[in-house]
């Protein structure tokens, strides 16, 4: 008996159809009330005593390995039956999908902070929905500034005091009342300004700010770290030039231009001819701004500038329209899917 026993657990370890007639017939062989368990079972009360031991270890093993092995058979010939009817051919090789790309404004964006992370600049962010202190006046716009024209501003009807922010400056605002210095850090965000909508403009759009306040810092300094920028941004022969400005919040003030990318500075459609093209604005801290944010100005001084990241990326990848960035055009944003 211990023999016929053993050679049915092998036969049911061995034992791997999926089919619903097999397995059924499976079942009424080993399982059922006429089956060969029961059948073993009723055997086993006549064999000896000193033997009922080993045999009915063998018994219980054999009727644990049917149970097993029929609910196992059972629960895979059930998955592959709903793989079936879901018309599913498990032998067809896998179809990876096509992968995306990022977006080129985050890749322009991700390249200008690696560049002025590489001389220390660190990263800071605020909110979008600001209020009047921090856009304007702590950064010298007085109320009846005419200054605060040069921005058609959203502001929130309910509460007048509170705006979307114009530009990314509200947050060097917040870092140098809650800092003190020495502070170098640049301020990616997006920000929002009232305008028509076209090719070249957009009521929301994108900046990256730059502040450095510290002991001794001369425009000099500025100067070296736009130049710095420019060059590891577009091309190691890539000149600047600066041209006087007005911001009010920085003294003295200028608008940066940099050698046309599109044709080496000879002169073409892009810079009109003229063979340079305006990326950004910077100048010196304002001495005012540097007080109302509590940071004595008779010890400190800094400088600060300011870039929408849209320009930048158009002049990298020669895009002319602006609308183009936000209309998640799956044309346009395939073509930067190689782009590292």
């Amino acid at each position: 008996m211990e023999r016929t026993i053993t050679q049915y657990i092998a036969e049911i370890e061995t034992f791997s159809s999926l089919t619903d007639t097999d397995l059924e017939q499976f079942r009424l062989t080993y399982l059922t009330k006429n089956g060969i368990i029961n059948q073993l079972f009723d055997e086993f009360k006549t064999i000896p005593s000193e033997k009922k031991k080993i045999v009915g270890q063998l018994l219980n093993q054999l009727k644990i390995s049917a149970n097993e092995k029929y609910e196992l058979l059972k629960k895979l010939s059930e998955q592959t039956q709903s793989y079936s009817d879901n018309n599913s051919d498990l032998s067809l090789t896998a179809n990876y999908g096509n992968f995306g790309s990022r977006h080129p404004m985050s890749l322009v964006r991700n390249e200008i902070i690696q560049i002025f992370s590489r001389i220390g600049f660190t990263i800071e962010e605020g909110p979008e929905i600001e209020d009047d202190w921090h856009i304007f006046t702590a950064l010298n716009f007085q109320e009846d500034h005419p200054a605060r024209d040069m921005q058609d501003t959203f502001f929130i009807e309910q509460q007048p005091d509170i705006a979307l922010r114009t530009h990314t400056s509200s947050v060097q605002v917040r870092l140098m009342q809650n800092n003190k210095p020495p502070l170098r850090a640049i301020m990616p965000g997006r920000v929002y300004r009232n305008e028509a909508i076209s090719a070249r403009a957009h009521c929301f759009f994108h900046q990256i700010e730059g502040l450095y306040i510290d002991k001794n810092v001369s425009f000099a300094d500025l100067k070296q770290t736009l130049l710095y920028f420019s060059k590891e941004m577009f091309c190691a022969d890539t000149q600047i030039r600066l041209r006087p400005s007005y911001f009010p919040f920085t003294e003295p003030s200028a608008e940066m231009d940099i050698s046309c990318t599109i044709c080496g500075g000879k002169g073409c459609n892009m810079c009109k001819k003229t063979g340079w093209v305006e990326i950004l604005g910077c100048g010196m801290v304002d001495p005012n701004v540097l007080e109302n944010c509590r940071i004595d100005s008779s010890v400190y001084s800094g400088f600060a500038f300011g870039m929408g990241i849209e320009r930048i990326t158009n002049l990298k990848y020669s895009v002319k329209d602006l609308r183009l960035f936000s209309e998640n055009d799956t044309r346009f944003l395939k073509q930067f899917q190689n782009v590292l």
